[in-house]
């Protein structure tokens, strides 16, 4: 193997590892304050201890990690404070977009977005979070993408980089995700109705809704 594609297959374990760390420290399954070390996490992923370290040193970047000196790494709390105002950004970013896309959605758009959405359904009720967490992440990117907004798309991905739910496991296990998940294709259908008021005040909704779960502010 040469150079060239040993770094790329570090680069891709490095990738997986990543995805699947920050997935668990979204979801809660890594709770705030759990030290994590490069060679226990790379013997529960069965790699090399590289792309672990890579891998945690950009969480690390990406505020999730905190280095300890001579003892690996701490899952970082995050302020209800924080988590409120990136939930005020999303809305105000993804909110008005559902009036731009009211009537506007082709069939194929459409059948993607649904594909997603019954996706996020699977994932939820089998509890499989970083599937959850991808599929719940592509059809909201995916979504803004149909606006033709880059920025904008980049913008709502970034946030999503910066944000972590709390308790999920607990929420899958009492049917709360699962009820946030069936809106998704609530909204598909909507926008391809071209009720633009009634998807507006889904994604409102829906954000304030995931929103709370995402802040750790469950409702009873």
């Amino acid at each position: 193997m040469n150079d060239s594609s040993l770094l790329a297959e570090v680069v891709s374990l490095r990738e997986q590892v990543e995805r699947a760390m920050s997935s668990r420290i979204v979801s809660g399954e890594y709770e705030p304050g759990a030290v994590l070390t490069v060679p226990t996490m790379a013997a529960e992923f069965g790699v090399s201890a590289t792309p672990v370290r890579e891998a945690m040193l950009n969480l690390a970047r990406r505020g999730f990690l905190s280095p300890m000196r001579n003892r690996g790494f701490r899952v970082t709390e995050v302020s209800l404070d924080e988590l409120r105002q990136l939930r005020e950004v999303r809305l105000l970013l993804e909110v008005p977009p559902m009036r731009q896309l009211a009537g506007q959605m082709s069939e194929q758009a459409a059948g993607e977005l649904r594909a997603l959405a019954a996706e996020i359904v699977r994932a939820g009720d089998e509890g499989r979070f970083q599937d959850y967490l991808e599929a719940d992440t592509a059809f909201h990117l995916s979504l803004l993408e149909l606006t033709g907004n880059q920025f904008l798309v980049s913008l709502v991905g970034e946030l999503r980089q910066q944000t972590r739910l709390t308790g999920l496991v607990e929420l899958a296990e009492q049917g709360a995700l699962t009820e946030s998940a069936l809106e998704h294709a609530e909204l598909v259908q909507l926008l391809l109705d071209g009720e633009g008021d009634a998807a507006t005040e889904l994604m409102r909704r829906h954000i304030g809704h995931v929103g709370g779960i995402w802040s750790g502010e469950h409702e009873d």
